[in-house]
């Protein structure tokens, strides 16, 4: 069996239902939408982050659960797919998941307004049944995402992005949405306030530890689905490369800065720069800090009682920072 699916085995029957509930969600007036958001359904990834909203939401009520969850679970993934939609607009991507992007198909104007779409009704599955405890910390989420995103493109213009920079970026660009799921499987079920924080504060140090990971794929000799020194070409500043740029001396730092500004696109060049961040300690260095968020993610898990949603959520963190794409 499958990781993913061995994670989601005491929620089976939950996930099961939620993809209804997800389809009924998304339903419009108009035919066009409908095809569009019939085909965003047919490629759904791994469902993840529904998969934290319901595991937590059974751990900390004891196996307890609500029609709230169902749709704090539908939030989640149509303010999530919104993202996803607007971000290969943003970055004229013409695939996603293997599959081609909507704006591939349908063109960037179209693709904006699903992404808005999706937007809107995720904003008001919360609104109509007045669940605006889930609607505030989902909101937080989506501010978040777009300020960590802004902050990356104006330090990326000056590649001078330090070590804490670098943890505020992906803490709001990736971890606040994963923050998100954990504090709404929470609230709910109506947990108290301090275990909905405690259990945004959980997501936020798996998603660090998830960006982590994703980070160290660019230096990865294993054949993945993204390509091996792509952050480099880009011009992101990651983990691996910060530490070293910090560690090195003043003159290889001068050669690296100039190889990511004016060679990022010689392979030769690309390669050089990876294998010195290698030999340099950053891989290391990054794997640490990947752990030591993981296990500042099982410290919290271990105030819970023992039960088969926290087995799953320990199963996911493992999973997260063992995957191999």
């Amino acid at each position: 069996m499958k990781p993913v699916e061995q994670i989601k085995l005491p929620i089976k029957h939950e996930m099961e239902l939620f993809e209804n509930k997800f389809k009924d969600s998304m339903l419009s007036k108009v035919p066009l939408l409908n095809r569009i958001t019939y085909y965003i359904v047919r490629r759904k990834g791994k469902q993840m982050r529904p998969m934290f909203v319901f595991l937590v939401a059974k751990m900390v009520s004891k196996g307890g659960f609500d029609e709230r969850t169902y749709r704090g679970a539908s939030v989640v993934e149509l303010i999530h797919t919104a993202t996803l939609v607007h971000d290969d607009v943003v970055d004229d991507s013409n695939r996603r998941r293997g599959f081609f992007s909507v704006n591939a198909l349908w063109k960037n104007k179209i693709a904006v307004l699903v992404g808005d779409f999706m937007l809107s009704k995720g904003l008001l599955l919360s609104i109509d049944n007045e669940d605006f405890d889930l609607l505030k910390l989902i909101s937080i989420a989506v501010r978040e995402m777009s300020e960590g995103e802004l902050l990356q493109i104006e330090k990326a213009r000056k590649l001078d992005i330090t070590e804490d920079v670098y943890f505020d970026i992906i803490r709001q660009k990736t971890a606040t949405l994963i923050a998100a799921c954990c504090g709404i499987g929470a609230a709910s079920v109506g947990a108290k306030n301090d275990v909905v924080q405690q259990m945004r504060k959980f997501g936020e140090y798996i998603g660090i530890a998830f960006q982590i990971k994703d980070d160290l794929f660019d230096y990865s000799d294993e054949k993945i689905g993204k390509p091996t020194g792509i952050d480099i070409k880009e011009q992101k500043m990651t983990l691996p490369l910060i530490y070293t740029l910090n560690t090195c001396s003043k003159k290889n730092k001068t050669w690296i800065i100039n190889s990511i500004k004016k060679y990022n696109k010689d392979k030769k060049r690309v390669k050089e720069v990876i294998a010195f961040v290698k030999e340099n300690g950053g891989i290391e260095y990054t794997i640490s800090k990947m752990n030591d968020y993981r296990n500042k993610a099982l410290a919290i898990l271990d105030t819970y009682p023992e039960s088969d949603y926290k087995k799953s959520l320990v199963q996911m963190i493992d999973y997260v920072v063992e995957r191999k794409i």
